[in-house]
């Protein structure tokens, strides 16, 4: 799903939306670094499990600092360039047409010191999902103000026409020290909803619509 988004290479005036470089591990972790060397991917990464079963697992994110602790990890999953995004994402809820996002708490940023001390993989169980809320955080302007509401609309569009789907989710990062460059770091379809505001209504008139429109249909 994340390769929609990179066909797309989103670019206007209210910004640019990319995502990380990226490499599928299957199998063999003995290999992983050789396949980050030959893919040119740079450290730190993040490793993301490719299981989907909605287990403690599946939601475990490991960040690995150095090239011997690769090995260390486990497949299948997905190796992502870490960018550094001020510790803060952006989920942002599609129901429809209509668009809901709120702030979380993420991981820190890692500066190049940082990366010369740190080695092996450290691990984050459930990140963004039980990370308390930053919308009533005393942020960074630069670090909390929202994707613009013209770019995710045409981020939305463009995805629910290329993957089909009405109901999914977006983990989005802002490049810290940038204020229009993002990454989608996650899309996840037919997610939790109990944490976006005003699930309730947004849902009720999803619903409604979707009823409506077979209804035109069959009258017409």
């Amino acid at each position: 799903m994340l390769q929609a988004v990179a066909d797309m290479d989103l670019s206007e005036s209210y910004g640019k939306v990319g995502v990380p470089r990226q490499l599928v591990i299957k199998r063999d972790a003995s290999s992983i670094p050789d396949a980050v060397a030959k893919s040119g991917l740079t450290l730190p990464l993040v490793a993301k499990p490719l299981v989907a079963d909605g287990s403690a697992k599946s939601h475990e994110l490991s960040l690995a600092y150095d090239q011997y602790s690769l090995q260390k990890l486990e497949p299948p999953l997905v190796l992502q360039e870490f960018v550094n995004h001020g510790g803060v994402l952006f989920k942002v809820y599609i129901v429809g047409e209509a668009i809901k996002v709120v702030r979380r708490f993420s991981l820190p940023d890692v500066s190049k010191r940082e990366l010369s001390r740190n080695a092996g993989v450290y691990r984050f169980p459930r990140v963004s999902c039980a990370a308390a809320s930053a919308d009533d955080a005393d942020l960074d302007p630069g670090v909390a103000e929202l994707p613009s509401r013209p770019l995710l609309e045409r981020l939305a569009k463009e995805l629910r026409r290329r993957l089909g789907l009405r109901l999914f989710n977006l983990d989005i990062i802002r490049e810290h020290g940038t204020r229009d460059r993002f990454y989608v770091i996650d899309i996840n379809y037919f997610p939790g909803y109990g944490k976006m505001p005003e699930y309730e209504h947004i849902f009720t008139d999803f619903l409604l619509s979707l009823v409506q429109g077979k209804y035109k249909r069959r009258s017409g």
